[in-house]
């Protein structure tokens, strides 16, 4: 039994936030190249929701019915706090989506550090963190906050000579061609502001979990509710009825791989992570992003280093890992001081309520 919950605790939280992570910038790679052929970034959210949202919802009905499971109920207060996630993953999502739109995923997934960064400083703003003046891991996590967004300004604003092009690799492959740099300031401001509000949006969701501990109702009511906002929102941008027209070309392919890996299943393991784990561990693993859209973004849209790019991501890396230094320090801390507090007794009953909790939830139950 030990065994099965150190796996399920500490290993398998980390091989499934790796793989969702290459998945999330193998999307975007496949989104930027979707764009560049002419899909609208408004059309693409809203179709990317509904259709998550019609995958979800029979698997749902589907999973409860064949598991029995018992669904927590349901109060106005936390209805509320869905509609407000969705408000604010849709609006991340439209920002975030444009900010590629005009630069490149490489970029997004280097400005991705600042979520570790601005997580860190909602959880302290609401007291989901400790922050001790002369506690060494507290001010760590605060120095690692403030080079963190340092970087990122220097990633946004300074671009630097090139040190290697790639675009003469990919001139036989005229739909992945990048847009003009000169649009990367835009995309950088629109990309952090995305990364705010994902940050608010997992704060919300370790929020939400606590009292409504349901991964895959909590997913289906967040994708229904984002699928009306987005489409409201795309008909108002877009009252052009040819844009809405999606064939059967790449545009298609991105918008189902983005509804099935990205709303369906990549936020449902983000709810179950976050639930397990926390919201700053789950997103300290966003550096990931720097090397596999690096290779994805060489490899498939011809996109050129440049200096600035390498100093503001080492930047920005070295302030995400003084916060998950911090982090850890602050961790082992408390571990040695339950161990050598008087209240020491008390572990074997601790232990076999966690052990009982690990049992409910390999049993399907919540």
């Amino acid at each position: 039994m030990t065994r099965r919950w150190s796996f399920y605790m500490d290993v398998l939280p980390i091989l499934v936030i790796i793989g969702q992570e290459t998945i999330e910038m193998a999307l975007l790679t496949l989104f930027k190249a979707a764009t560049n052929q002419g899909m609208n970034n408004h059309v693409f959210v809203a179709y990317s929701y509904a259709v998550g949202t019609s995958v979800l919802l029979p698997v749902t009905l589907f999973t409860r019915s064949r598991r029995s499971i018992v669904v927590s109920p349901l109060s106005f207060s936390i209805v509320c706090k869905i509609v407000l996630l969705g408000a604010i993953g849709c609006s991340s999502q439209v920002l975030g989506y444009i900010g590629i739109n005009y630069s490149s995923p490489t970029l997004a997934s280097a400005l991705a550090n600042l979520i570790p960064a601005f997580t860190f400083m909602l959880a302290v703003t609401f007291r989901m963190e400790k922050l001790a003046a002369k506690s060494r891991s507290s001010n760590a996590k605060v120095m690692g906050s403030i080079i963190s967004i340092a970087g990122a300004f220097v990633l946004t604003f300074y671009k630097g000579p090139p040190i290697m092009n790639f675009s003469s690799l990919h001139q036989s492959i005229g739909f992945l061609k990048s847009v003009d740099s000169s649009w990367d300031v835009i995309a950088g401001i629109l990309l952090i502001v995305d990364y705010f509000l994902s940050s608010l949006w997992y704060i919300l969701v370790v929020h939400i979990m606590k009292e409504f501990p349901d991964e895959l109702t909590l997913t289906l009511l967040y994708t229904t509710t984002a699928t009306i906002i987005s489409i409201v929102v795309a008909l108002l941008s877009v009252p052009n009825a040819s844009a809405w027209k999606i064939g059967l070309n790449l545009s298609l392919i991105s918008i189902v791989s983005s509804a099935i890996f990205g709303k369906f299943i990549g936020i449902a393991v983000c709810a179950w992570t976050v639930r397990l784990k926390g919201a700053v561990y789950v997103t300290s693993f966003k550096p990931l992003q720097i090397v596999i859209s690096a290779g994805l973004g060489v490899m498939f849209l011809g996109d050129t280093l440049h200096v600035g790019s390498i100093i503001g991501a080492t930047i920005v890396s070295i302030g995400l890992y003084a916060i998950l230094w911090g982090k850890a320090t602050e961790e082992i801390e408390e571990d040695v001081g339950s161990l050598e507090s008087p209240s020491n007794e008390n572990a074997p009953l601790l232990q076999s309520s966690r052990t009982h909790t690990f049992d409910n939830k390999t049993n399907g139950t919540v």
